[in-house]
């Protein structure tokens, strides 16, 4: 049908109307964006410049991995392994409580380690990974993937681990590493960036806690793109971190495994130093306790089961451990006399089994007394009147300087867990520590390694080695760093007359090598081998006066742990030492029969780098000597790990 010129004219007026219309909406909806530009592009440029600048790029730190410790001959001690580990991240995963419910369908999570996590979680930001699981099967990891779909934000990871090959063997030297805890954190004025990242592992005890920064190396970066909240885009560069330093240490891997399982089935301790270099070449506590355990989360009752061994498998009794010498000390009391001149060496003393000195009777171990004492006979046959004598006379002050020369009463610098500094006592001591003056029994006791006298077992290693080289060697137990060889420390001569050394020496050789000598049962008889050394046995207890009088009660017939502490001290060989030895069995009994031939094994042991011919033994002993070296080689022959955990499962 033909448009009039009044339909035309309408129809123009309508299209002009509904232009005009979109027109204005469309400057309205120009004019609100300008608006919103204007509004984030200037009123808001600060905060979306820091967002942009904050949020674009996220630097992450790189676990470095941790130095190696070695033994003398490069055997591996504390090293690394691959370890799979799943990890959550709490922004990925909606809700963390229910993708545990679902992961635990797969793997095994108890209930405390649920709530540990969600912890943790919920004091870190939403989007750092939190450790699920740690040293996860690869048949675990596998099944984790497949069901990825059903568990958001669950991640496997490929991580480094410590792994302690020797286990128990070099438990209380090495030690253990753990998972950073808020009481480590708590410790540090300034705790690195590195010591944030979530179960990251540091040194806890021995080794590896006193060279924690040498080992730890320095952390890499990774560079990263992430959104606005944090969610990791994209890596965009990364820069290897420098690994910790690989440490060398002094100790013979397969000797301290010896001494390790020559203690099995004791409370006790042993060390072994080269008295040319001081190098430890063992140093062995029993029982022992598996640190792989402590890396991988020691379970509740296994940790129970540490604390309550009466044997303490936890201590480190070697240098941590102090005991009252007994007569070990008596070479100390020996060399105090004849440097200031308050004996010859051919004068005698005369011994009734006991000494009386202000109405109190100081008793000798020999109830019927020795008769007339020199003094290679009053170390010979360990006389304590002789040394109750000559203690009052030559007075604590010098006894205990000259203990101090020989290494006792003073904290030897190693890398080991609260190495103790023992305790060489005197007037000024006791003022203070016990409010009282010092009495001429306390000089007595002293002279005979009791009363306030306390040694470690390293202590007196180090007092065998400068009494039989005549110089003032010190402990070393770091070898080299890196390769570099660490420094011998001798501060030379100890500055004790040759003559005294020279008639100590001999009481020391006749304690195992004379008719009447304490130790003679541990002799050695291979030529140019023998060994010289002295017997101790130290009192826990009082022995009251209406026991003595009827008899004192011996050690059998006692608790264990109210029986004496048995010592040995020795070196060879005996004309030219080169190695010296010191064994503590707590609650031992007697030093010749509990401490004595556990030292000699050991000390012949060291000698031939291995098992000993049994020509080195008397002819008589061989039988039980070689019955106890297979004893000891199928001990060996167990996994290290499976040897002697503690003390109520012993060999």
């Amino acid at each position: 049908m033909k448009r009039t010129p009044i339909d035309t004219e309408k129809s123009a007026r309508g299209i002009t109307r509904r232009g005009l219309f979109l027109g204005g909406l469309q400057v309205s909806f120009a004019a609100l964006l300008v608006g919103r530009m204007r509004f984030m592009q200037v009123d808001q440029t600060e905060e979306y410049r820091s967002l942009a600048e904050e949020n674009r790029i996220k630097f992450q730190l790189i676990p470095p991995a941790r130095g190696m410790i070695h033994d003398r001959n490069g055997k591996l001690i504390a090293g690394n392994e691959q370890n799979y580990r799943i990890v959550l991240v709490r922004e990925d995963a909606g809700d963390p409580a229910k993708v545990l419910e679902r992961l635990r369908k797969i793997i095994w999570i108890d209930d405390e380690e649920v709530a540990r996590i969600l912890g943790e979680m919920k004091r870190r930001s939403s989007f750092v990974p939190v450790t699920v699981a740690d040293r996860v099967a690869w048949e675990d990891v596998a099944e984790v993937a497949i069901n990825a779909p059903v568990l958001p934000g669950i991640t496997p990871e490929v991580g480094l681990s410590r792994i302690y090959p020797r286990a128990s063997d070099f438990a209380h030297v090495v030690g253990y590493v753990g998972p950073v805890s808020d009481y480590d954190l708590d410790k540090l004025e300034n705790p690195a960036p590195l010591l944030q990242i979530p179960r990251f592992q540091i040194g806890k005890s021995g080794v590896e806690a006193k060279l924690e920064l040498a080992l730890r190396g320095a952390a890499g970066t990774r560079e990263v793109e992430v959104n606005a909240v944090g969610r990791e885009m994209r890596e965009l560069g990364r820069e290897d971190g420098q690994p910790g330093d690989n440490i060398q240490l002094t100790v013979d891997a397969d000797l301290q495994a010896y001494v390790q399982a020559r203690m099995a089935g004791e409370s006790a301790a042993a060390v072994v130093m080269d008295t040319q270099t001081g190098d430890i070449l063992a140093i062995g506590s029993s029982p022992s306790f598996d640190p792989n355990k402590f890396v991988r989360g020691i379970s509740g009752s296994d940790y129970k089961s540490l604390l309550d061994d009466p044997y303490r498998p936890l201590a480190a009794k070697p240098a941590q451990g102090t005991y009252p010498p007994g007569s070990t000390f008596k070479m100390v009391t020996a060399l105090a006399a004849l440097e200031e001149g308050v004996i010859s060496i051919g004068e005698t003393v005369k011994c009734y089994g006991h000494l009386e000195v202000h109405k109190r009777r100081f008793h000798c171990w020999k109830r019927a007394g020795h008769g007339k004492v020199d003094l290679v006979k009053s170390l010979r046959e360990s006389c304590d009147v002789y040394y109750y004598d000559i203690a009052q006379r030559v007075g604590i002050e010098k006894i205990s300087a000259m203990a101090r020369r020989l290494g006792l009463g003073e904290r030897h610098d190693l890398p080991l867990s609260a190495v103790a500094q023992g305790l060489v006592p005197d007037k000024a001591w006791k003022r203070q520590a016990r409010g009282a003056d010092w009495v001429i029994g306390d000089s007595l006791n002293a002279g005979i390694g009791q009363g306030f006298v306390l040694a470690s077992p390293l202590q007196l290693a180090v007092m065998t080695a400068r009494i039989s080289t005549g110089q003032a060697i010190s402990p070393r137990l770091v070898r080299a760093i890196n390769g570099v060889e660490q420094p011998i420390v001798n501060a030379g001569p100890l500055g004790i007359g040759s003559d005294s050394l020279r008639v100590v020496r001999q009481g020391m050789y006749e304690v195992v090598n004379a008719k009447r000598g304490t130790g003679g049962r541990s002799k050695v008889v291979a030529e140019g081998l023998r060994m010289a050394g002295k017997t101790g046995t130290s009192q826990v207890r009082n022995i009251t006066k209406a026991e003595r009088a009827r008899g004192v009660t011996s050690n059998e017939d006692l608790p264990w742990n109210r029986r004496d502490h048995a010592l040995f001290v020795c070196y060879a060989p005996a004309e030219t030492p080169r190695y010296a030895v010191s064994v503590v069995v707590e609650h031992g009994g007697g030093g010749s029969t509990a401490a004595a031939p556990i030292a000699r094994d050991i000390l012949l042991q060291t000698v031939y780098e291995g098992e000993p011919p049994l020509e080195a033994y008397p002819s008589s002993q061989r039988g039980t000597i070689r019955s106890r070296q297979r004893e000891i080689e199928e001990l060996l022959s167990r996994p290290p790990a499976e040897r002697f955990v503690d003390g109520s499962d012993q060999a």
